[in-house]
C-alpha cells in the first residue's frame, strides 16, 4: 500500500513539473488559429452550461413584462450598438473577424436557442470568462439587462424584417431619438421623456453617465465616447431652456392612491411635490419635474435610489433617504400619479 501511495505522488509530481514546464516555457501554442486539443473544448462547454444552470435566478424572477414590446425595443437597441458586432443580428451573418475568433461567438439565433430567460439574465449580468463576453458594465442594473434579455427571448420568432423595424438598418449604434423620440417626446416607457427636462439637467447627467458616477449599461455605452461640445449639443437639442413653472395638480387626481404620498408625505418619507411639483415653491430646488414623465422609468429610479443602486447628482443622499422606505406598490402608486399628470397643464 505503502508503495501504491509513493507511486500515485510521483506521478502527481511528475505532472505538476510538466504542467509547469508547459506554462513556464510557453510550451502551450495559444495561437487563436490553432484549435483546443481533444476533449478540451467539450469540458469548457460543459463547465459553462452547467455553471449558468446552476447560478441563474428561478424562472419565478423573470418580470411579468417580458414581452412588452418597449422593453424589446429597448433592449433590442442596445444589442445593436453594444453587441451585434460579435453575435449579429436576426437576418445578417457575422462579420469575418467575429467568426475568426476563437471560440467564435455564436450567431445571436444560435445562441439563445437553448436557453430560458432566467439563463440569458446571469450570462448577460455576469459575462464568461475566457471568451471575450463581458459582464454588464453597471452594477445593481438588472432593469436594463431584464430589457435586453426581452430581446433576447424574442429573437427565435424574428425575421430580418422584424429586426429593421427595431433597429432600422442596423448601421452603427442607435441614435438618441430611436431611444427617446423626436424631440425628446419618448413614447417608449421604459426610458425617460426629455423634453420636459432641462438642458442643464440632461448634461448633468450625460456628464455623470460618461463618467461612470451614474451607473448604466445603456446609458455608458451611449455616452462613454461624447465630447463635452456633443454633449452641449445633445442637451440643447432635447432639453428645455429652463424649468417650467408649476401650478397645482390636478384636482381631480388627488383622490388617486400615489397622490396623498407624493403631495403630503410621510413621517419617513417626504412629500415628493416639495421638490418635483407640481405646486412647489419658489425657492425649492430645482428638481427635475415628474409630472407626465414614464411610469415605468420612474417606477425603476425610485426602486434604484431606494436599494442603493442610484448614483449622481448633487442630491444623490437626500434621494436616497427620501425613497429608503417606500414598498414596491408605494413606488408604482407615485409614479402612476406622476405620470397621469398634464404636463402641459402644470406650465405656465
Amino acid at each position: 500500500m505503502r508503495r501504491v501511495f509513493l507511486t500515485l505522488g510521483a506521478l502527481a509530481l511528475c505532472g505538476g513539473i510538466a504542467a509547469a514546464a508547459v506554462v513556464g516555457f510557453g510550451l502551450y501554442n495559444v495561437s487563436a488559429r490553432q484549435g483546443h486539443l481533444p476533449g478540451v473544448e467539450w469540458v469548457v462547454h460543459t463547465a459553462f452550461k452547467q455553471s449558468v444552470r446552476l447560478r441563474a435566478p428561478e424562472a419565478k424572477e423573470v418580470p411579468g413584462d417580458i414581452g412588452n414590446a418597449d422593453r424589446i425595443k429597448l433592449g433590442a437597441l442596445h444589442f445593436q450598438g453594444a453587441c451585434a458586432f460579435c453575435h449579429s443580428v436576426p437576418g445578417q451573418s457575422r462579420s469575418a473577424t467575429a467568426q475568426a475568433m476563437n471560440p467564435p461567438p455564436p450567431h445571436i439565433s444560435e445562441a439563445v436557442a437553448k436557453w430560458e430567460p432566467q439563463h440569458m439574465f446571469w450570462i448577460v449580468e455576469q459575462g464568461v470568462k475566457m471568451s471575450g463576453m463581458p459582464h454588464w458594465p453597471a452594477d445593481g442594473r438588472g432593469d436594463e439587462i431584464w430589457s435586453v434579455v426581452a430581446y433576447l427571448n424574442a429573437v427565435p420568432d424574428m425575421t430580418a424584417q422584424d429586426q429593421t423595424a427595431l433597429t432600422g438598418d442596423g448601421s452603427g449604434a442607435a441614435r438618441c431619438s430611436a431611444c427617446h423620440g423626436e424631440g425628446g417626446k419618448s413614447i417608449n416607457s421604459y426610458v425617460p421623456r426629455l423634453d420636459i427636462l432641462t438642458s442643464d439637467q440632461i448634461t448633468q447627467a450625460l456628464l455623470q453617465y460618461r463618467d461612470g458616477t451614474r451607473p448604466s449599461g445603456i446609458m455608458q455605452e451611449a455616452a462613454a465616447g461624447l465630447t463635452d461640445a456633443q454633449i452641449d449639443r445633445i442637451a440643447g437639442r432635447y432639453g428645455a431652456a429652463q424649468a417650467v413653472s408649476d401650478q397645482a395638480a390636478d384636482k381631480t387626481q388627488t383622490d388617486h392612491a400615489g397622490a396623498g404620498l407624493a403631495m403630503r408625505g410621510t413621517d419617513a418619507v417626504p412629500a415628493c411635490t416639495q421638490c418635483h411639483g407640481p405646486g412647489r415653491a419658489a425657492d425649492a430646488p430645482i428638481a427635475p419635474v415628474l409630472a407626465g414623465q414614464s411610469q415605468a422609468y420612474m417606477e425603476s429610479q425610485l426602486k434604484l435610489w431606494r436599494d442603493g443602486h442610484r448614483g449622481g447628482g448633487v442630491r444623490a443622499n437626500l434621494m436616497a433617504k427620501a425613497a429608503q422606505d417606500l414598498s414596491d406598490a408605494e413606488i408604482a402608486a407615485v409614479a402612476e400619479w406622476f405620470a397621469g399628470l398634464d404636463h402641459a397643464a402644470d406650465a405656465q
